[in-house]
């Protein structure tokens, strides 16, 4: 469970706005999932907002949430050019964890990949729009699962390294999808998915390939995880869009509606959505208004 001090928590109030830059939305895995939206030094409590007017203005003003300063435009959800070009975390290897090049010795940041990359990883399967197969580092389970808006979730190999967990997951993907429909997950609760039935089965389609990553690697590398069950969650919606219309801070710096409910990184507005994690470093204005 993500664990968040509570006396950071910022409750906004109506005739008085909160302004800074815009982070990730953070998590606690309750039922259902707590949000709390950091916005400068405030971190706003957005589950009570759920039913309230809000709005959301663009400044135009963009700061990197790396090394903070102004940027025109953001890269790669939220970074300045230079950042995005010579950081790891932005390298291509982190979309495609299996051209890894640290042997090569090209990193970008050997000793960031030694913290980051050389830890221990899961591929697991989730059902967000349906059944799919991912990756992540076990120090953000279960927040990765939460931020694709899954309904379920259930690791199926403890991997020693990322540029492993790729592999293996590159061999699954050939049997199932590695993608979220996000538009379809905003929609609703997707159908049900027995995901033990689903590892079953994957396991048996995915046999020799698994067994050939298995005997090439170190004997405790790769771990089959066959007797773990699915954690569920649940997300804090009152209302799911019948269409989905996404709103764009570079195109429309003014955001207003009735928040009915937050799933993934989505703000579910009764006009529209927005992907929060994708406008990070953007400096905005959040308001509560009247109704």
């Amino acid at each position: 469970m993500s664990a968040i001090n509570s006396a950071q928590l910022a409750q906004l109030q109506p005739g008085a706005p909160l302004s800074g830059t815009l982070g990730k939305m953070q998590v606690v895995d309750t039922a259902p999932v707590s949000y709390r939206l950091p916005l400068g030094e405030h971190l706003v409590d957005m589950n009570a907002l759920i039913g309230s007017r809000l709005q959301l203005s663009y400044t135009g003003v963009i700061h990197c949430v790396h090394c903070s300063r102004v940027s025109k435009k953001s890269f790669n959800q939220g970074f300045c050019y230079p950042c995005f070009r010579k950081l790891a975390a932005c390298d291509s290897c982190i979309v495609s964890p299996e051209k890894c090049h640290f042997d090569a010795g090209t990193c970008r940041e050997p000793e960031w990949a030694e913290r980051n990359c050389f830890t221990d990883h899961f591929v697991y399967l989730a059902n967000s729009s349906g059944i799919k197969v991912g990756i992540t580092r076990g120090t953000q389970l279960p927040t990765r699962w939460i931020d694709q808006g899954a309904v379920a979730a259930l690791p199926i190999f403890r991997v020693a390294n990322r540029r492993l967990a790729g592999l293996l997951e590159e061999q699954l993907r050939v049997h199932v999808s590695d993608r979220t429909q996000w538009q379809a997950m905003l929609k609703g609760s997707p159908e049900p998915v027995d995901l033990v039935a689903a590892r079953e089965q994957l396991f048996g389609y995915a046999e020799q390939a698994i067994d050939a990553l298995m005997s090439d690697a170190g004997p405790t590398d790769i771990v089959v995880l066959d007797d773990i069950q699915p954690q569920h969650f649940e997300f804090p919606v009152a209302q799911f869009p019948e269409k989905v219309k996404s709103f764009n801070l570079d195109k429309t710096a003014e955001v207003c509606g009735e928040l009915q409910g937050i799933k993934g990184q989505y703000l579910i507005f009764d006009s529209g959505v927005i992907n929060i994690r994708k406008f990070g470093g953007y400096n905005v204005v959040l308001e509560q208004l009247a109704k």
